[in-house]
């Protein structure tokens, strides 16, 4: 029988932020990994987006909820062009394989998103940029903590 995975519990105030990894966003997006669950293809991240920073066009390859807890972010676009314009606070569904080639950040926002499997990240033609789940998403966050920590 395989181990049982435990449970776990993180206080988000005294986690450190780390900037979300180059090319996958723009403007200074940072984030912290709360939560990775082998088990179900699922990863939990805290998002701070400061006012005109956008993520780079994606597909979810999963479902994905999302809770706006402050600010204002335009999916898809925003309502305007189409999207979704969420304002916080808000609440956002994302279905498996919604394309986002454009969400931006009109002001400084901050959002709380639980994936259930990858983020296809792409070019405009639809070429992969990156393929991010749960195993990139751990291995990038392990890479920023070591960063910050050798900068102690």
């Amino acid at each position: 029988m395989k181990a049982h995975i435990p449970e776990e519990y993180v206080q988000m105030d005294d986690m450190p932020w780390a900037d979300f990894p180059e090319g996958l966003a723009s403007g200074g997006i940072r984030w912290k990994l709360l939560h990775v669950s082998p088990e179900s293809g699922a990863w939990t991240a805290l998002y701070d987006c400061p006012k005109g920073s956008s993520f780079a066009a994606h597909i979810h390859m999963g479902p994905g909820e999302y809770f706006l807890t402050k600010g204002r972010m335009d999916v898809r676009g925003g309502a305007a062009a189409g999207g979704a314009t969420a304002i916080a606070p808000g609440y956002g569904y994302e279905s498996a394989n919604a394309r986002h080639d454009e969400t931006s950040f009109p002001e400084d926002s901050e959002f709380y998103m639980t994936f259930l499997g990858p983020l296809h990240f792409i070019e405009p033609d639809g070429t992969t940029v990156a393929l991010v789940g749960w195993e990139e998403a751990s291995a990038a966050w392990d890479e920023a903590m070591a960063e910050l920590k050798a900068a102690e």
